[in-house]
């Protein structure tokens, strides 16, 4: 069970929560998809009968015992023998196989264009998911083995597993045990201190491990629904001590998770609270630059961030890092992102900001069934079924400890969406200027990851072509969304592709993956030659962090990642 527990850690840590025009995805939205399979099917009686018909024979050869319809190999659900060898299994599998073939041969001769088919495909798999009999313990043969192998224990810890999901987890099934962690102690524990606070963030500096840094500081700008201790998880796969033990001067963003007072929290005040950071930083190191990096939803607000200070003339950026961030979305860049609609985003703005803010248990539950097979069905087997507590994986921790989205930002980020602001020049305002990233001269480093599906990799790489920087590397990582970022040296599994020649990149993501190398190892130490580089010169490291101006106060990580709402 061990290895069928890290495929469920991997395939939740691909599924993080994040901000993107999904937040403006509303229940209509789902209603008018299944609308459209409904109208579909009645609109021609003739092509549903035909189908019908041919479903009809698959099941007669199932019942005959002359089906010839198996499982794809890759398919983690039908992996047990019985699957293959115990008829009534195989014939269970068969008949959802069945099913399923219907369905995708109706969706394929429908006359739909290319959104809606989407749109379409997107719901029917969400349906079809839902439908497998390994969801059920009369269709489960691991179910059932471990059920007589526990003497029946499987079932009553089962049992005990969805009485406490009812109860704690607002009837959600738990992706995450979260016993065994506790912030300070055993995650988030690199040293550091609290040097500034405002109501709506704490700024933190981490300690120098060290003798001498580079002159010019580091600023994290983290998502504002993720606390930012996912730069931290561990001294094995932290961020931070990455940086510190590298002579970088360290310093992160942690922002406090908004009730529904602060749900006025917009995205002018955000970038007010950046820029206000990025000065305690330079007052603090005595830099007139600060070199920014952000990822996910950060990576925007650092991007609205940069675009402020070029219009204003303000030149305290240094150097700009994004990772896993897209700036310039196409509808069809996600699955999920076809059922995202104009009247869809205009209700969620409205229930929105009826509430104040968004919740992130609601967050975390829409999220979840987006990608049900992964983060729902898979656990009610794992907890509900086989009667195993969900794993105690740091990451999923982390994502499990999400915070609430503002009203107004929540708006503020689907304008962003809607208008596709950071590919226009001068013509959306926001946070009180008018966003024009051609104006951003700082060297970016963009990375994207291979099979990320929340924010797609060539989806990040428009970002390239959007800033009027000169220099520009992009790097692609060989994993998903977190865990492209989180890749520490000493994964023996590590790889990135970088291109081959130094100079311009090419316009399209195609044209770049052609002219790239693969390089084995980690990406983390290509970074920090690039961002040492542009950190300035050596000097001896401060005896402690903050100054007089700003002395330490809380231990790292802080308060605000600890604080009940």
């Amino acid at each position: 069970m061990a290895q069928g527990t890290v495929k469920l850690e991997n395939e939740a840590a691909q599924s993080v929560n994040a901000l993107g025009p999904l937040v403006g995805i509303a229940r209509e939205d789902f209603v008018s998809a299944v609308a459209l399979l409904l109208r579909e099917t009645a609109s021609d009686p003739q092509r549903m009968m035909r189908h019908a018909q041919a479903m009809g024979e698959d099941m007669v050869k199932i019942m005959t015992g002359k089906s010839e319809l198996a499982p794809d190999p890759k398919d983690k659900r039908f992996k047990d023998p019985a699957w293959q060898f115990n008829p009534f299994f195989r014939a269970g599998a068969q008949y959802y196989l069945a099913v399923q073939k219907g369905m995708r041969n109706w969706l394929e001769e429908l006359e739909l264009d290319e959104l809606e088919k989407n749109r379409a495909n997107f719901i029917a798999n969400i349906i079809l998911d839902g439908l497998a009999p390994t969801n059920t313990l009369a269709g489960n043969p691991i179910a059932q083995k471990q059920l007589i192998n526990s003497g029946g224990l499987s079932l009553i810890k089962g049992l005990q597993n969805a009485y406490n999901d009812l109860v704690h987890n607002k009837g959600m099934v738990s992706q995450v045990d979260k016993r065994p962690f506790k912030i300070g102690e055993n995650i988030a524990t690199s040293k550091g201190n609290v040097v500034h606070r405002t109501e709506m963030y704490e700024l933190v500096q981490y300690a120098p491990t060290t003798e001498e840094v580079h002159a010019i500081p580091q600023l994290t700008i983290p998502p504002q629904i993720n606390k930012m201790y996912i730069n931290d998880l561990s001294p094995e796969k932290s961020i931070i001590k990455w940086q510190v033990d590298n002579g970088l001067q360290t310093f992160v963003i942690s922002w406090r998770n908004p009730s529904k007072e602060q749900g006025h929290w917009d995205m002018a005040d955000y970038i007010e609270s950046c820029e206000e950071a990025l000065e305690v930083v330079s007052k603090i190191t005595g830099s007139d630059k600060v070199n920014v990096s952000a990822g996910c939803s950060g990576g925007q607000t650092a991007s609205v961030l940069a675009s402020k200070l070029a219009a204003t003339g303000h030149d305290i950026l240094g150097t700009l890092t994004l990772m896993v961030c897209v700036l310039h979305p196409k509808q069809t860049d996600i699955e999920a992102g076809s059922l995202v609609s104009e009247n869809g985003m205009k209700l969620a703005r409205q229930r929105a900001a009826k509430k104040g803010v968004i919740k992130a248990d609601d967050l975390a539950r829409g999220f979840a069934w987006l990608r049900p097979n992964d983060l729902i069905w898979s656990y009610v087997v794992n907890n509900y079924l086989l009667g195993m507590d969900p794993p105690a994986f740091d990451v999923l921790y982390w994502n499990s400890d999400a915070t609430n989205l503002s009203a107004s930002l929540m708006g503020d980020f689907l304008t962003l969406y809607e208008t596709l602001a950071f590919t226009k020049k001068g013509e959306v305002e926001m946070a009180d200027h008018k966003i024009d990233l051609s104006k951003v001269k700082a060297d970016l480093f963009i990375l994207g990851g291979v099979t990320d599906h929340i924010t797609p990799w060539k989806a990040t790489y428009r970002s390239t072509n959007l800033f009027g920087s000169k220099h520009v590397t992009y790097v692609l990582s060989q994993s998903g969304h977190m865990q492209a970022i989180l890749n520490p040296p000493g994964n023996p599994k590590a790889k990135y592709y970088v291109q081959k020649k130094k100079g311009k990149l090419p316009e399209t993501a195609d044209e770049w993956l052609q002219g790239t190398k693969e390089v084995a190892g980690s990406w983390w130490p290509f970074w920090m030659e690039w961002i040492q580089q542009r950190s300035g010169d050596k000097v001896p490291a401060p005896a402690q962090v903050g100054s007089k101006a700003y002395p330490p106060q809380e231990p790292a990580p802080g308060l605000y990642v600890v604080e009940e709402v």
